[in-house]
This record gives structure tokens, C-alpha cells and sequence, in this order.
């Protein structure tokens, strides 16, 4: 016994100062390859040592997320709002204790109007489903009024796109493709489907890049495929089109888009056939035609002058060349990869736009004839509930879905490294990813998010959330008090 502790103890000796020797080496190589290459100024005035500070760069996001930063400080999500969504996913119990964290005085506060006689259980109804494209051959009765955004397969991976489809179908939503194509993964669940064509045209085009009118009868031709949705900006990056990496453009993917695979898929910033409003409005009408399915265009606002020249142009055209619906995307939207100057500093956010699109839209006498379907960073109740008061139809999310499949918000979509197996294509990381559990969870944040707005509009003495109006919310000013959001937004207001 003593002999096979000592011979222990001298392999156990021998390795440690063979570790040694190693690191040794290694900080001699490393000394002198930093203090002799001059690409990067803190490696060769600290060599070695200054190897450390990227290392700390890639950890400090861990240690703020998750050590110090309170619960409403982090950005784009903060902790409360991702633990919301984990925990409506997961059927938790969802109640807090001791008070709100939440700061109200902070201007742009959202202040929801409770009654002293709030709806009782037994006399609330649910939300009705609304038609969208009357006039179309085949128009779409929309069941839910929270729906699920697009996020193109690429983007995500295929159980990420699997788990979504499922969870689509189990909660009786929509699902949009995003702009990179139709997946079997999409139809396998059978739930609703709205097509995104994007500048590219992926799934629809020719080998010129041109829509192509037979790929788009074949995709219409799917009971399931409900709507299509011209993309003509996105939040994160006006003005730039889709940006998926050269290591997620496979075979499959590049069969799906009818592209080159292991080359980076990079959009056109706009469509090259829609330089204008008669453009615009003709490609809607010649989409609608082919389909007969309801069809509308999703964009982010700049400015106020557009939609009149766009809703004028419509008046003189008559409203059978209108959009079926809008989708308005505010300057906070979210997208794998965008150049930070975009993200940024472009578009207006979404509080600003949604209110001014609606108003114009009433100012037109265009209401009833277009639906409104919100995007940006709705994703608890109380933001939904916001934009339900805003004027909007339908509120759509991406991120807050990508919440209910396990996201962390590592920021690492862009990367093909995504540690949840979301945005990834490597298989080893998308093993993690369990399409059937997650869509359980995809469902669970539908009815539990639904609930508890239709909690929030009880409160307000409403019987459903589509009976919600700016009279029912109040915005904090700069000074600490608020005002009405129906005296804040109004259509008179509505000329930026």
C-alpha cells in the first residue's frame, strides 16, 4: 500500500512540474510573440498580461447579467422582463412580493386606468378573432392577437424553428417564416403561417433574384400559408437587408433561399422592383392576386410625410389597392446581425410610430380597411396591453419567443456559437435544444401572456382586450406627472 501511495505521489509530482514547464513555455512564447507584433498596442506594452483583457471583455457581460446588474438595468432585456417570460413559459407562478421594481416616475411610463368596479371573472369574454382581407379570395379570420414574428430559418436553427411551428400550432397563433423561405419544419405542425418576402425574394425568386409567380402559387397553394408579408425594412437595420453569415448558409439552406451554399447571404437594402408608393402598391396587389391570400408590407416609420404620400396615393387609386395589414416594426427591433450605426440611430421607436400610424390611418378614413400588427419589444403584458390601447390589431414578438426556447441573452446570434442552440448550426449545441418540450413552453407564454393582459383590461373595467383605447392608459411626463395617452396621441397630433 505504501509503495502504490509513493509511486502515486511521484506521477502526481512529475506531472505538476510538467504543467509547470508548459505555462512556463507558454509565457515565454507569448512574451515574445506580443512584444514583437504590432497589431494591437496593449499586448505590446503589457505582454502576456494584456492577453487578459479580452478574456475579462468576454466574462464582463456574464458577471453584469448575471452578479450585478439589478433587476431593470440590463439592455436590449432586462432581468425582470426575461424572467417573466422564463417563468409564464414554465407555468411558474408569476406573482412578485413586497413591491414593484419597476421606477413609474420615469418619463414614457406606461400608467394603465383601473376602475373602482373592475369586470368580475364570470362576465369576461375573450378576445374575438378579427378577419383580416375581406376582400380576398381567401381572407384570414386571425384567431389570437399575439402572434409570433418573423425569424427566418438560418437565422435559427432547425428544432428552434421546429419548437416554434409546435408551439404555434398548441396555442392556436401564427407564425411568420421570415425572409428566408418555407421549411418542412414550418409546416410539420400545421399551424398558421404568414410567408415574409423579403428583398431578396428568398424561397419565391428566379435565378435572377426575380419573384417568381410559380414558386409563389406552389407556397400559396399550402392550406396553412395564410398571409404574405412584403418586408420592406426592419427595425434593427433601415435602409439594409438580411445578413446571415457564410457559416450558416448550408446545403439545405442555400436549396431553401435558391442561393450559393458557404457564401454569406447579404439582402439588397431594398427591393429593386419598388423604388416608390405606385411600386409598392402594385406588388401588393400583384401578390394578392396570385395568392388570393390577404397581403401587407412590414416596414419601420422615419417620418409622418410618407404615409400621407402612401395613404394619398391609395385614396386616389380606390382602397381595393391598400394593404391588407401593416406591420410596424419600431426602431428597437432585434435582428441577428445589424451594423450598430442602424440599430442605433435610425427609424422611430415603436411609442412614437404606432400611435402616429394609427391616426393616420383614421385621418384617411384607412382604419377599418388596413389592420395594424405592432413589433418591437412587446413582450410581457403590460407592453402588449400598451399597444392594443395604441390602436394596434395584432402585436407580434421574435425575441420575446426566443426567451420561451431558453435564450440568455448571450449575444452571440451573429456567431453560429449560440450556447442554447437557438441561432446555431452546429449540432453539438443544437442537441440541447428539445423541440416537443420547448413548444410546450412556446404555448405556455401565449395563454399565460393573453391572461394576464386580459387581467390588465378587467382591471380597467373592460370586458376583453380589443375593447382597450388610449382613454384607458396615461403616459408619465418629464415632470414626474401624466397625462392621458388619448390627449398625448391624438389625429390632429399626427403630422411629424
Amino acid at each position: 500500500m505504501t509503495h502504490w501511495l509513493i509511486t502515486a505521489l511521484e506521477i502526481m509530482s512529475a506531472l505538476f512540474i510538467f504543467v509547470i514547464g508548459l505555462i512556463t513555455l507558454w509565457v515565454l512564447i507569448t512574451f515574445v510573440a506580443d512584444i514583437t507584433q504590432t497589431r494591437q498596442a496593449i499586448r505590446r506594452n503589457y505582454p502576456v498580461i494584456g492577453r487578459f483583457r479580452y478574456l475579462f471583455e468576454k466574462l464582463g457581460t456574464f458577471f453584469r447579467q448575471y452578479f450585478f446588474a439589478m433587476d431593470r438595468e440590463e439592455l436590449p432585456f432586462n432581468r425582470a422582463q426575461r424572467s417573466w417570460i422564463y417563468r409564464a413559459a414554465k407555468n411558474l407562478n408569476n406573482t412578485v412580493a413586497f413591491g414593484s421594481t419597476r421606477d413609474n416616475r420615469i418619463p414614457g411610463s406606461v400608467l394603465f386606468i383601473n376602475t373602482p368596479y373592475p369586470t368580475l371573472d364570470e362576465n369576461a369574454v375573450p378576445a374575438l378573432p378579427v378577419i383580416i382581407g375581406r376582400d380576398c379570395r381567401t381572407p384570414y379570420l386571425a384567431p389570437s392577437f399575439f402572434n409570433i414574428s418573423g425569424m427566418s430559418y438560418g437565422a435559427l436553427s432547425q428544432p428552434a424553428v421546429q419548437a416554434l411551428s409546435r408551439g404555434a400550432a398548441k396555442a392556436g397563433i401564427w407564425m411568420n417564416t421570415g425572409e428566408g423561405g418555407l421549411t418542412p419544419w414550418h409546416l410539420e405542425s400545421g399551424c398558421d403561417l404568414v410567408f415574409q418576402i423579403g428583398t431578396a425574394k428568398y424561397g419565391v425568386r428566379d435565378e435572377d433574384g426575380e419573384l417568381d409567380d410559380g414558386k409563389l402559387t406552389e407556397i400559396a397553394a399550402h392550406e396553412q400559408l395564410r398571409m404574405f408579408e412584403i418586408k420592406l425594412s426592419q427595425g434593427a437595420k433601415p435602409g439594409k437587408g438580411g445578413i446571415l453569415p457564410a457559416s450558416k448558409v448550408t446545403e439545405e439552406i442555400a436549396a431553401i433561399r435558391g442561393i450559393r451554399p458557404g457564401s454569406a447571404s447579404i439582402s439588397p437594402n431594398r427591393h429593386p422592383d419598388i423604388a416608390n408608393d405606385d411600386d409598392l402598391l402594385k406588388m401588393l396587389l400583384h401578390v394578392r392576386k396570385v395568392t388570393g391570400k390577404p397581403t401587407g408590407f412590414k416596414t419601420v416609420i422615419g417620418h409622418g410625410h410618407w404615409l400621407d404620400e402612401l395613404f394619398t396615393r391609395i385614396i386616389e387609386k380606390g382602397e381595393s389597392s391598400a394593404p391588407d395589414f401593416i406591420t410596424l416594426d419600431g426602431a428597437e427591433g432585434g435582428t441577428g446581425a445589424a451594423p450598430m450605426p442602424l440599430m442605433d440611430a435610425v427609424g422611430l421607436p415603436l411609442r412614437e410610430a404606432l400611435p402616429l400610424l394609427v391616426d393616420k390611418l383614421e385621418q384617411y378614413g384607412l382604419r377599418e380597411r388596413i389592420r395594424v400588427i405592432a413589433s418591437g419589444k412587446l413582450i410581457n403584458p403590460s407592453d402588449v396591453a400598451w399597444a392594443l390601447c395604441a390602436g394596434a390589431d395584432f402585436i407580434v414578438t421574435a425575441r420575446g419567443f426566443m426567451f420561451t426556447l431558453g435564450c440568455i441573452q448571450a449575444l452571440q446570434c451573429n456567431r453560429n456559437t449560440c450556447p442554447t442552440g437557438i441561432t446555431t448550426h452546429d449540432p453539438k449545441l443544437q442537441k440541447g435544444l428539445d423541440p416537443e418540450l420547448k413548444s410546450e413552453r412556446v404555448a405556455s407564454y401565449v395563454r399565460n401572456l393573453c391572461y394576464e393582459v386580459g387581467m390588465i383590461a378587467h382591471a380597467c373595467g373592460l370586458k376583453s382586450p380589443r375593447e382597450f383605447s388610449r382613454h384607458h392608459a396615461r403616459i408619465v411626463l418629464d415632470d414626474g406627472t401624466s397625462m392621458p395617452m388619448s390627449e398625448l396621441f391624438s389625429a390632429d397630433k399626427a403630422t411629424p
